[in-house]
């Protein structure tokens, strides 16, 4: 995939590092707390959660703080993303200086108001291709560590596994001195699987082997106490991904979670976590996954169908089920209909949360080239440091379900065929390919996680 980089792009970080690093010193300088690099071109933040109660408090107990944290590391590591930094920094500030940029690409340059910022989303990319450097950790055997399962609902936390395993996606270091992370590679879904007792419900199953790991790794590697944990990832697409880290003050707190179930509520941290898309592989199977018509021949308004649980749904249900001939909505999918062709049918798909906040039903829209309406609430979307999801999507509040017909009826054509073009577009950053291809929901998973990393600076 590193083909793509030009080769005087060495030479070009080379003779830039040297200003670049002293940018990078004086913006952090400008701030009590680092410069957070997420790609917006307005002067708010991309979600108001950054001041939740919950961490603001927990981190004065627990005296962590991101961007305050100083700890030694390599300093040739530490050198590379600052001038990371600083290069993302100036394609974020000054866009129009980056259209003769060397940082060019032969295979694909992200333009649209899909993006919030993307010059700086293109810059960012290109480095974490030439750059990243992670490290997983070889303790543990399968079928807990370093395996998962590839199909259903919990699918994407399967695949990264195995492909960061068999580093199908050429950022795996074998030398952890090199790492700009270290990759904590237990399965929740596996844990759970094999070691979870139905009938006795005990979740003590997931602290004893994640604090057993998180012990072995710290005796034995000098990074996880080095960085406290901020420096370390784990990943999950399991309802019980946030669980697992519980037992384990410093993953909880200070590592980067990397969560399907993106919940604020449940103490998400956007600071610092990172949110995916749960995507539902029923057999494992990825191909014929996307395609729908186009909008003139949607003739659909809306569709969901979808078994009732949460809070949300049945809101839903109860005012649409079966009620309507341009919302179609329905607990169970009468016989004769399938629902991948109505999905990509209809103009509209309507993806309520369940359970849990994320839903599978976002991919399949996407996928449909169906527009998504998102409700759900306190749900962190997948990439949405990068994707400007308004661009794409429609959001609707739970108290706004009444009117759920008049809201997407009001909608202006020339506004949906935009939105629909949005879909189109971001489609590649949600797509499953095996093996992965650039820019792709598992080279986006990784950006999340270059991205978190870039925002602790560490001295």
């Amino acid at each position: 995939m590193r083909d793509y980089i030009p080769k005087y792009l060495n030479a070009f970080l080379l003779a830039f590092a040297t200003s670049a690093v002293v940018f990078a010193i004086f913006i952090a300088k400008g701030s009590k707390t680092s410069s957070h690099l997420y790609f917006t071109t307005s002067s708010s933040l991309w979600t108001s959660s950054f001041s939740s109660s919950f961490i603001t408090e927990k981190r004065k107990r627990n005296g962590s703080n991101p961007g305050s944290v100083s700890w030694k590391r390599d300093g040739k590591v530490e050198a590379e993303l600052a001038t990371a930094r600083a290069l993302i920094r100036e394609a974020q500030l000054n866009p129009n200086s980056t259209t003769s940029s060397p940082l060019r690409d032969e295979d694909y340059v992200p333009h649209g108001d899909i993006y919030r910022n993307p010059y700086a989303f293109h810059r960012s990319y290109l480095l974490m291709e030439k750059m990243f450097k992670i490290y997983v950790y070889e303790e543990g055997d399968p079928p807990i560590f370093h395996y998962g399962l590839c199909k259903d609902i919990y699918s994407m936390e399967g695949l990264f596994l195995n492909f960061m395993e068999n580093d199908i996606l050429n950022y795996r270091t074998r030398d952890p001195d090199r790492a700009h992370v270290y990759f904590l590679p237990f399965s929740v879904v596996m844990i759970l699987h094999h070691l979870f007792d139905p009938v006795v419900r005990d979740k003590a199953v997931l602290e004893r082997v994640i604090v057993d790991y998180v012990r072995i790794i710290s005796n034995k590697y000098p990074y996880w106490n080095t960085s406290d944990g901020f420096d370390h990832f784990m990943l999950s697409c399991h309802d019980w991904g946030h669980r697992a880290t519980w037992y384990v003050k410093k993953l909880f707190f200070n590592s980067i979670r990397v969560l399907c179930n993106a919940n604020i509520s449940e103490y998400f941290n956007p600071e610092k976590d990172a949110p995916f898309p749960e995507i539902n592989l029923p057999t494992g199977e990825i191909n014929n996954l996307t395609g729908g018509l186009d909008p003139i021949s949607r003739t659909t308004l809306a569709f969901f169908a979808g078994k009732s649980h949460g809070k949300i749904r049945p809101v839903l249900l109860n005012h649409w089920k079966e009620k309507d001939k341009d919302i179609l909505v329905y607990e169970n999918l009468p016989d004769g209909l399938d629902y991948k062709d109505l999905m990509r049918r209809s103009r509209f798909c309507i993806c309520p949360s369940g359970h849990e906040v994320a839903s599978p039903r976002i991919p399949e829209a996407i996928y449909s080239e169906c527009v998504p309406v998102l409700i759900s609430e306190n749900y962190v979307l997948p990439f949405s440091d990068v994707l400007n999801w308004e661009k794409f999507s429609v959001s609707v509040s739970v108290k706004e379900i009444p009117e759920l017909k008049r809201i997407l009826m009001d909608i202006p054509e020339d506004r949906y065929i935009r939105l629909h073009e949005g879909v189109k577009k971001v489609k590649r950053h949600i797509l499953v390919n095996d093996p992965p291809k650039r820019y792709d929901v598992f080279n986006m998973i990784i950006h999340s996680i270059w991205l978190r990393r870039l925002n602790v600076k560490l001295l």
